[in-house]
């Protein structure tokens, strides 16, 4: 017998309208999916406010000639070495580079070495993603 259960939903037509509007831009097969997605971004969001173990991804651009800059974020990094699973470095340009680091640990944890590299004088841009280890989400 499957796991899967049917439910009904009510809802204003036209919130229905603009829904499959979205479904439709983002490629969704049916709405089914979509919802399943709502359903485990939700979820996720509640793991990281539940300081619950999280994995995540943080992007940083700057420019390597900055002085110190390396160092620092080397530093910083070094700081977190059981937070940080990996990490990845691109030469942008002869100037710019990005780093693209995977974390996992507590929310507190990575939100901080965010913050610290994000803050640090020189970088351009920081960005961060944040999704779950997988253990509780179905």
């Amino acid at each position: 017998m499957s796991n899967i259960v049917r439910f009904g939903v009510s809802l204003e037509k036209e919130l229905l309208q603009r829904f499959d509007e979205c479904i439709k831009e983002k490629k969704y097969t049916n709405r089914s999916e979509a919802i399943r997605d709502l359903i485990r971004d939700d979820l996720v969001e509640k793991e990281w406010q539940e300081g619950k173990e999280v994995t995540g991804s943080i992007t940083i651009v700057y420019n390597h000639h900055k002085r110190e800059l390396t160092n620092l974020l080397i530093n910083i990094q070094h700081d977190y070495h059981d937070t940080i699973l990996s990490t990845q470095h691109i030469h942008m340009d002869h100037d710019n580079c990005l780093e693209i680091i995977v974390v996992k640990g507590k929310p507190k944890e990575i939100e901080a070495l965010y913050g610290k590299l994000k803050s640090a004088k020189g970088v351009k841009h920081g960005g961060f993603s944040m999704t779950t280890t997988g253990v509780a989400i179905i």
